[in-house]
């Protein structure tokens, strides 16, 4: 595949990134927790943008940043604990709680896939264990700084409503906890299914 080509598709990924953007500013439930939800995702796409021409990764990993970062601009835009389609599942299989949270926590295990060729490109790791290994770690403790910047953020607001909103426990005191499993959960499956297709596109990319 040309280098014009894979251009052109990110160029695509980063329009429809826009438009889901756009989308999720107009009447969020509350723009505070919005922008607590969504900052994080625009710092990581503008940084990639201003790095685009010395550092491009593979499509695949531009795919699963744009996904992540689409999720976040959902969640952002309800809050996590009331996105209507997890609203739905929850009251047709009787839940006791709205998933989407669960499931964008589940699905963030797929940065590894990321975190993994930013390892092999940019450091003398070779693939193996220990890169498997670093690679998973670097995971879990993005996932641990996130749930202390949740916490931390109830502390500053003093518990107030967007800052709840923002946290997203619905009621679950071992919410980090689930957050951080089910993160190393989807990262394990991401790095089984996908490490073999990556080393493949890593190659092309060279």
């Amino acid at each position: 595949m040309s280098k014009k080509r894979y251009s052109t598709i990110h160029v695509a990924l980063l329009f429809i990134l826009i438009a889901v953007f756009i989308w999720s500013a107009i009447k969020p439930k509350t723009y505070l927790d919005w922008f607590l939800e969504v900052s994080p995702a625009v710092v990581v796409i503008i940084i990639i943008c201003a790095t685009y021409n010395k550092f491009r990764f593979t499509t695949f990993s531009y795919s699963i940043i744009a996904l992540l970062s689409i999720l976040t601009f959902i969640g952002g835009h309800y809050t996590y604990s009331e996105v209507p389609l997890f609203d739905w599942i929850k009251e047709e299989f009787h839940l006791k709680r709205n998933n989407y949270d669960r499931f964008g926590h589940f699905v963030k295990g797929l940065s590894a896939i990321v975190i993994r060729e930013i390892l092999i490109r940019l450091t003398p790791l070779t693939k193996g264990a220990w890169l498997t290994g670093i690679s998973i770690s670097i995971l879990l403790a993005v996932a641990a700084l996130y749930e202390i910047i949740e916490w931390l953020s109830t502390k500053i607001s003093k518990g107030g409503r967007a800052s709840k909103d923002f946290l997203g426990m619905q009621g679950d005191k071992w919410d980090a906890q689930w957050d951080m499993f089910l993160a190393l959960m989807g990262c394990l499956l991401a790095l089984l299914i996908f490490t073999k297709l990556h080393d493949k596109l890593l190659k092309r990319l060279t």
